[in-house]
């Protein structure tokens, strides 16, 4: 009897440690949750270099406990009348930033600005602020998920969502320097992660999916082993960003 007795508490443990590995390894599959980091940013702007140094970090910080953070550095135009014409500025980035103190209801246009998954701003130097607005929206569940495979210089895009809205292609490029030579940065040389290169809108979702072969329109200056592409789905009403995804562009 006492071996019948030993010999299911060892089949039980057998069982319980088994579910437990199956359980961990389930966890360990899951996928990361995606949250889009916004900072719009000027090398015009003597507050902005602080912010930029944040958005470079914030893909790679091990406290936000593996949160997929996907950093979009989007440079405006509006500083370039006062002394520096920022080479990675563009009037459809101001425009975008406008559309989001219309619809966020800020004061206005400023710099620098973080935009946590479309909803969440604030001054972009502020990493306290950035790590709980990150941390919120992981929380939340996606409402799309985002395919990405890229081969050549084509990407591959599948997209799923319980909801509509926009579907919106960022390619991004690391590892960028400027020495600046006028303006509140001059004489300093400024260093930028995740900055935007091509910015547009791919389609909207139809019946909750959308499919698409992009062709990508690399620059001959672009260094190809710093580009990675970006698909977000965004709701255009509340300017909630539903789901995302990134893919290197590695040659």
């Amino acid at each position: 009897m006492g071996r019948l007795i030993t010999l299911g508490f060892f089949l039980f443990t057998l069982l319980f440690v088994s579910l437990v590995h199956a359980q961990a390894g389930n966890a360990s599959a899951a996928p990361r949750k995606s949250v889009v980091v916004e900072l719009f940013t000027s090398e015009g702007c003597s507050s902005c270099p602080p912010a930029d140094a944040l958005l470079s970090q914030l893909r790679d910080d091990k406290s936000l406990n593996g949160i997929d953070v996907i950093p979009l550095g989007f440079h405006v135009d509006y500083w370039n009348s006062l002394g520096w014409q920022d080479r990675f500025s563009s009037h459809t980035f101001s425009q975008r930033q406008e559309q989001y103190a219309a619809r966020l209801r800020t004061d206005g246009a400023y710099t620098p600005q973080m935009i946590v998954n479309g909803t969440d701003q604030f001054v972009g130097n502020n990493s306290g602020q950035a790590h709980s607005a990150i941390v919120r929206a992981a929380a939340a569940n996606p409402q799309a998920t985002v395919a990405l495979s890229a081969a050549q210089d084509q990407l591959s895009v599948n997209v799923r969502s319980a909801g509509s809205g926009d579907v919106i292609l960022a390619v991004t490029e690391d590892n960028l320097s400027n020495k600046i030579g006028a303006g509140e940065n001059g004489g300093r040389v400024l260093r930028h992660s995740a900055v935007v290169r091509d910015f547009r809108v791919l389609g909207k979702l139809n019946a909750g999916s959308f499919q698409a072969q992009v062709p990508l329109k690399l620059e001959k200056d672009w260094k190809r082993a710093d580009l990675r592409a970006v698909v977000f789905v965004q709701d255009a009403a509340s300017t909630r960003i539903l789901g995302a995804s990134a893919v290197k562009l590695t040659p």
